[in-house]
């Protein structure tokens, strides 16, 4: 049976909005639960990979609730967050305001020693339309959002348009484990069990029963770092989490 947020046509986006809309303020304790909050550490290790300075631009795209935001933002660069769904967006905006940032928030200065992190810049729009010129980024992420665009290679392309000569460009997202056994085991963990997460806890099965229909669209680690090498990327990594069931992809644009 097709699930009702997945379409592979011209109405993805559309579908893709209307799955945020409806999880947005559960968003964040659906992921602890299904992960068993092993999500947290994976984007502690995007973080690390990245490793932001003071004195660099980071764009995090579809930043959702503004996780990965937030992290680059406590390790001093300048950040803007990117999602096109607002009720996600909401909800990065009111952590923002509990969080422990400079009030010169937005401004571009450049950090000092011994100031407060600066707040991200949240903004709405499009992950394959970003408006932003060319080479405007020293870091550009994006955390489970690749996988929901209508076009991957577009998105990894405008990444590339965006970052600068020896930008680090990082990707986590649902993988596809090269071990036969294990893929069927955890395939049967999506099929199964995170639709029982999603009914109990959103009401619908079918926004969460949405990721394994997604993931076997979705070109996964292997696929990824292919077309980064296409791009021209450089440095291209797959760092597998838990056997391959996560992953990131590591790439730099040439100097």
């Amino acid at each position: 049976m097709a699930n009702e947020f997945y379409d592979a046509g011209n109405q993805r986006a559309a579908r893709v909005q209307e799955l945020f809309a409806r999880i947005a303020s559960r968003y964040d304790l659906i992921n602890d639960l299904q992960s068993f909050g092993l999500h947290r550490c994976w984007k502690r290790r995007v973080i690390d990979l990245a490793q932001p300075k003071a004195s660099e631009r980071a764009l995090d795209l579809c930043c959702g609730t503004g996780d990965l935001a937030s992290m680059l933002a406590q390790r001093g660069a300048e950040v803007v967050g990117m999602d096109f769904s607002d009720r996600m967006l909401a909800v990065a905006l009111s952590r923002n305001r509990q969080s422990r940032y400079s009030d010169q928030g937005r401004a571009k200065s450049s950090l000092t020693l011994h100031s407060a992190p600066r707040a991200p810049q949240l903004i709405q729009g499009d992950a394959l339309r970003v408006p932003f010129r060319d080479g405007s980024f020293d870091i550009i992420t994006v955390a489970y959002g690749l996988r929901n665009l209508a076009d991957v290679n577009a998105g990894l392309r405008e990444m590339r348009r965006l970052a600068r000569p020896g930008a680090r460009l990082l990707v986590l997202d649902f993988g596809k484990p090269d071990n036969a056994l294990w893929r069927t085991l955890y395939f049967t963990y999506l099929r199964l069990f995170v639709p029982v997460l999603g009914r109990i806890f959103c009401g619908s099965a079918s926004a969460y029963a949405y990721i394994l229909e997604s993931l076997k669209h979705y070109p996964a680690q292997q696929g990824v770092a292919a077309q980064m090498r296409d791009l021209g990327l450089v440095n291209v990594r797959i760092i597998n989490l838990l056997g391959g069931v996560m992953s990131i992809n590591y790439a730099e644009k040439e100097i």
